[in-house]
């Protein structure tokens, strides 16, 4: 039973949780239905489409699975009457992740199926729908466990054979029943009795020989050579002797007359091999030595290792990796290293109790005098060859290999083996050949056949793989090394006593470390991580182990930015690490291939700096400096970051001490740093794809130098930043999209830094010549015709310091607001708008308020009108493009700046807030709070509870203050979840009822109510269909809610992103009998006006908007008197629209009928003669219903009516 699933079988979540839970099964649940539908197979293996949906059932696919299948059958059932109709049953699928529960349950349920295969009246469907169901059962459970439950009698053996041999080899349709029939023989196979016994007489009645069980079973172990398990029956003693060197013979010809170009000898040729590797595995090296060598020479002269298929070149490696451990003797060699103790609590116990040394013990050589096989020399070079070959599993295989058979060599050879492999380190060697020589160094460690004599050599080559990295193009290689030397750091933790491995503990510390916090790629950081914990555990060395590890944990290092800014941190503070680690962001990162990595490389510099101080400003600053004006690219944009980090980083600590950063640097760094930007750029390294890495990382060196006071004001490399910044404004629309942000974000802090330290003339007073051009060119820069250039010119009259923008407020905000009025307008430039807006709001947070003060210096009485109603403007841009909505993003800044604007002149001066403005921004806050774009919405919302619960300051003059704050009280500030439409609506529908807020709130709620998105229609129509059930009874509010529909209806009639999902939204109050007290009445206005505004898109061409206007007329026709048979005659004008129609035969279904209450002769099909004109099949009706239809003769009188219109009918 599941302890946290549904009755359905799927993982329960309880309504309202954001977690899911995990599947945990307690025990198998289903052996009822399993039982049953077992015993239904005799019933079932008929139909096809039945027994197909037992099968189903029994695995566990879902009806929903099962609809793609069935398409040809059913095509008109919906998916949920599907899921109804078959409803989904979850069995064997369910215990993939657990499937030990099976284990109580096997044995029943494979006695059921083999009654069901015994018998002699189950017919052959019935048989393979058992052993169908036998294969699944042994997926789930695992072959090896599933095959000990089968009967393995001497009764069993001819009747396997008998029912193999009755098996088409080359039905796709029952593959299954062979699988199972071929692990049935192989558990017969071990038996104990000679399968002579079972032969009884082999001559038959007519004197033909019967071929014997023994060569049978061999035939079948022939024809199918996938069957790797023909090893049980060719050790058997009376098998071995009779049939082991025909079996040999024939694999042997098999391996040379196969290639690896069809696939059918790709699977000959591997079962071959995986036969023999197995047969070498499992058999006793005395029966097999003598055919070993020819074996060997069959493998040289096909080549494997050249093979262009992987699964043969691991075969052929595994197959000689046995020859090779035939060769040799079994014996474990007794010069391998024995570590004494491998019990962590008794190492950590030996460790703090000095009594509790090991004694060493002389290792005798105890070998024999025996000669090596020359074969072994060639298993050895073909084993050091696939430890470079190009797949993983063949270089796994290979490592296991060289583990094995160096385990049975003399010590001298084996130590030759050590340093072959050690050649696989070069650097003129691929990552395949490091990875390959990482996992046999790991395998000869964990077997004690890495002497601690060679770790000397070893250690240092461990260290590097630790961080090796190879470019290849745009990205590297390498994370394959670094994880499996992790792998060989965990295995020396285990194979060695901690006193061999302390002379190099501070290697190997500082290297996994490194890895664990610096590493690309997060599986390498957990295996460095969990290779470190296991030294800590194992060895008690590694220096401060258990204080690192409860920062630097596998969890702990899954987030990248965490490591590089946080546990480096931490880790660096223990002076063993932290050159190291400097040095290795220095070496490795700063010059890496991904941005990113240098990025937060560079920042780690900064965090490190306090911890290396003098280190950095002597040694790590120096060797930058020429990296950073070099021909690599990206060396050349980590350095300028890193400088830049550093300087920043030493001024900051200079500070706590009173030393200027031109203190701890020398004169030489300070030119250099000085000189970046002109050698760049007499280097022309501002153009092209450099440039876009070049501009942000000097912009970047630009503001940290200047926000470390460096004494170059009136210097002339001012200039040259500044020209920097200006330029790349002009040409940042040349420049990849993907970077431009980041570009901007650069310029403006860089800007903003220049200005505040190089740009005051006294402190607080700008130089007027540097001002007046500035802000002239900025403004100018509002109206290029490039949309990126609107944006930085933007960007940067908002970053300027308020000594810069003193007297100059009027301007930049007259140029800010016409660029947002024109632009908006014209419905182009919305990112530029956006910037403009975000603008307005900093320039005047940095002006300041002052109710009497002059416009020229700061937001007063004068402009504050001026600027709500540019940002409440912009609150209604609503401008779309290919991208969808992006007018959102000129509202999302609106609604801040608004915030901002407000709360600080609430400050200042809260006179100067007329109640008009108030008003007008809480109302348009409102309508954003109730649309339909759930990230808008929560943050209209948050903004609007901001300004309501706003004390200090205070915000004046809300509308309806003391409701608003029964509706939101301040709870709802943190619990209101305002992206939940669940959550949302329910509050701000209640602000219908304030008469303020009803319009804006109806508006917001119109593109929610007639939206697409399910779950927004759902929860905002409940709530609104809610509130107007509470008014059913309230004449005069409904009555003024309907007004306000009107007047949004009538606002909005040419405006299609309005008008559709009001019609939306009218059809369902229409629907749910919203206005019932309106359709008593006779000729209602409400419902006159309605269909007046309605009736304006009869001629429109879109058809969205005329479905839904259908859907109206028909809501209206509830009401009473004259309007109804209006509406009527507007949906019968509506047959004769000129949009196509798409199903012709419904339509037709639908005009018969509407003839037939017409009491007008149902029109026919005609007929095209070959040669003539169309004539129709003449009946007796047809003349007259020919003068019915005319447009002149037919009336439509309905009752009541006098003067009836003509409706021209459509024939189709």
């Amino acid at each position: 039973m599941a302890s946290s699933e549904t009755d359905s079988g799927c993982p329960g979540v309880e309504e309202g949780e954001s977690f899911v839970k995990l599947c945990v099964l307690e025990g198998f649940s289903e052996s009822s239905e399993t039982k049953a539908l077992i015993a239904s197979l005799p019933e079932v293996h008929g139909d096809m489409v039945t027994s197909e949906r037992t099968t189903e059932k029994f695995l566990g696919e879902t009806g929903i699975h099962r609809q793609h299948e069935a398409q040809h059958v059913i095509l008109t059932v919906a998916c949920s009457q599907f899921i109804t109709l078959f409803p989904p049953t979850v069995t064997m699928d369910r215990y993939q992740e657990q499937p030990h529960l099976l284990d109580p349950h096997l044995e029943w349920m494979v006695n059921m199926m083999l009654e069901f295969v015994r018998s002699d009246t189950s017919p052959p469907s019935l048989v393979h729908l058992s052993f169908k169901f036998l294969y699944i059962i042994s997926k789930v459970r695992g072959y090896k466990i599933f095959m000990q439950l089968l009967p393995h009698e001497v009764a069993d053996v001819h009747p396997v054979l008998d029912l193999l041999s009755r098996q088409d080899p080359k039905d796709t349709e029952t593959w299954e029943t062979r699988y199972m029939l071929l692990l049935w023989l192989s558990m017969t196979c071990l038996i104990p009795f000679d399968l002579c016994r079972l032969d009884g007489h082999l001559d038959s009645d007519g004197g033909k020989a019967k071929e014997s069980t023994m060569d049978r079973i061999l035939a079948i172990a022939k024809a199918t050579p996938e069957m790797q398990r023909v090893y049980w029956f060719m050790t058997r003693p009376d098998v071995k002797m009779k049939r082991l060197g025909d079996f040999l013979d024939y694999s042997l010809t098999t391996i040379t007359q196969t290639n690896d170009l069809s696939p059918l000898d790709i699977g000959m040729l591997d079962g071959a091999l995986q036969s023999l590797g197995k047969l070498f595995k499992h058999g006793k090296r005395d029966d097999l030595l003598q055919y070993a060598p020819t074996i060997m020479q069959c493998l040289e002269k096909k080549h494997l290792s050249e093979s262009s298929q992987a699964k043969l070149r691991k075969q052929g490696v595994k197959l000689t990796q046995r020859l090779g451990l035939t060769f040799l003797k079994p014996r474990l060699a007794a010069w391998r290293y024995q570590r004494g103790n491998r019990s962590l609590t008794a190492n950590l116990s030996a460790s703090q109790s000095a009594t509790a040394a090991t004694p060493e013990v002389e290792i005798q050589e105890l070998e024999e005098d025996y000669d090596i096989p020359e074969e072994v020399e060639t298993v050895i070079e073909y084993l050091l060859v696939g430890l470079k070959d190009k797949e993983t599993i063949v270089r796994w295989s290979a490592a296991k290999g060289i583990g094995r058979v160096t385990g049975r060599l003399p010590k001298e050879l084996a130590d030759e083996v050590v340093e072959s492999l050690l050649d696989c380190f070069s650097f003129q060697e691929t990552d395949n050949a490091w990875h390959g020589g990482c996992l046999a160094l790991a395998e000869l460690g964990r077997r004690g056949l890495l002497l601690p004599s060679r770790l000397t050599d070893v250690v240092p080559l461990i260290v590097k793989s630790l961080t090796y990295e190879e470019k290849r193009g745009a990205c590297s290689v390498g994370s394959n090394v670094r994880d499996a030397a992790c792998y060989v750091c965990w295995s020396f933790a285990r194979a060695y006593e901690p006193k061999e491995l302390e002379p190099y503990v501070t290697q190997i510390s500082s290297a996994l470390l490194i890895t664990a916090v610096f590493d690309r790629n997060v599986n390498c950081r957990r295996a460095a991580s969990a290779a470190f914990q296991e030294n800590v555990g194992r060895q008690g060395t590694f220096p401060h182990g258990i204080d690192i590890l409860t920062a630097a944990d596998y969890f702990a290092v899954g987030s990248i930015s965490n490591c590089y800014l946080n546990i480096t941190v931490f880790i660096a503070s223990f002076p063993e690490y932290t050159k190291a680690m400097i040095d290795h962001l220095i070496a490795m990162k700063i010059n890496h291939w991904d941005s990113v990595i240098r990025e937060l490389a560079t920042k780690a510099l900064h965090n490190l700096t306090p911890q290396a101080a003098d280190y950095m400003a002597t040694t790590v600053l120096p060797k930058l400096l020429p990296m950073a004006v070099g021909i690599d690219l990206h060396g050349r944009h980590g350095a300028i970051l890193a400088c830049a980090e550093i300087t920043h980083a030493l001024y900051k600590l200079g500070l706590q001490t009173n030393r200027a950063v031109v203190d701890m640097i020398s004169s030489e760094c300070v030119d250099a740093l000085k000189n970046i930007h002109q050698k760049l750029n007499d280097r022309k390294q501002y153009r092209g794809f450099g440039g876009e890495l070049m501009r942000p990382a000097v912009c970047c060196l630009i503001e940290k130098l200047s926000l470390s006071k460096m004494p170059f004001k009136n210097d002339p490399v001012i200039t040259g930043w500044q020209w920097l910044i200006d330029d790349t404004i002009k040409t940042i629309h040349l420049i990849s999209r993907g970077v431009k942000d980041s570009i901007l974000a650069s310029l403006v802090s860089a800007l903003s830094a220049l200005c505040d330290e190089f740009y005051q003339a006294e402190p607080g007073q700008a130089d007027l010549q540097i001002q007046d051009v500035l802000v002239s060119q900025y403004i100018e820069g509002l109206m290029s015709p490039q949309m990126l250039t609107r944006c930085g010119s933007a960007l940067a009259l908002g970053c300027l310091p308020r000594f810069m923008i003193h007297g100059k407020v009027k301007q930049i905000l007259e140029g800010l607001l016409q660029m947002c009025t024109l632009s908006q307008n014209e419905e182009k430039f919305t990112e530029a708008r956006r910037d403009a807006v975000k603008a307005i709001s900093q320039v005047c947070l940095k002006a300041g308020v002052c109710a009497h003060g002059s416009p020229d210096s700061a937001l007063c009485s004068e402009n504050v009108a001026e600027v709500y109603g540019v940002l409440l403007h912009c609150m209604t841009d609503y401008t779309r493009d290919s991208r969808g909505d992006v007018g959102a993003w000129v509202r999302e800044a609106a609604m801040t700046s608004i915030m901002d604007v407000t709360l600080l002149v609430a400050i200042s001066a809260p006179e100067i807030l007329l109640p008009d403005l108030v008003k007008r921004m809480m109302c348009c806050l409102a309508q954003q709070a109730a649309e339909k774009i759930d990230r808008y919405r929560a943050h209209a919302g948050n903004v609007f509870l901001c300004l309501l619960h706003s004390k200090e300051p205070a915000v004046p003059h809300i509308p309806h203050q003391e409701e608003l704050l029964r509706i939101f009280p301040f709870e709802t500030t943190t619990s209101l979840n305002w992206s939940a439409p669940s959550q949302a609506f329910q509050y701000i529908t209640q602000l219908l009822g304030l008469p303020q807020y009803q319009y804006h709130t109806l508006l917001g709620l119109t593109v929610s109510v007639g939206g697409i998105t399910e779950s927004t229609v759902h929860f905002s129509s409940h709530s609104l269909f809610e509130y107007l059930r509470g008014i059913q009874e309230n004449n005069a509010a409904l009555t003024q809610f309907g007004d306000t529909l009107l007047s949004i209806f009538r606002d909005n009639l040419r405006n299609d992103m309005v008008s559709i999902p009001f019609l939306g939204m009218l059809n369902q109050m229409l629907a749910n009998s919203c206005f019932e007290i309106f359709a008593t009445q006779e000729n209602h206005q409400f419902c006159v006006d309605i269909l007046d505004l309605c009736k304006e898109f009869k001629k429109s061409k879109v058809i969205a908007k005329l479905r839904v206007s259908i859907s109206v007329f028909c809501g209206l026709i509830q009401f009473q008197g004259e309007v109804r048979k209006r509406v009527l005659a507007q949906l019968l004008m509506l047959l004769c629209h000129p949009f196509p129609v798409s199903d012709l035969e419904t339509v037709r279904t639908h005009r018969n009928q509407l003839c037939d209450w017409l009491k007008v002769s149902q029109p026919r099909k005609i007929t095209k003669l070959q040669n003539g004109p169309v004539q129709s099949q003449p009946t007796a009706h047809d003349s007259a219903f020919s003068k019915t239809i005319h447009p002149n003769n037919f009336k439509l009188r309905l009752p009541g009516s006098h003067t009836p219109p003509a409706v021209p009918v459509l024939v189709l």
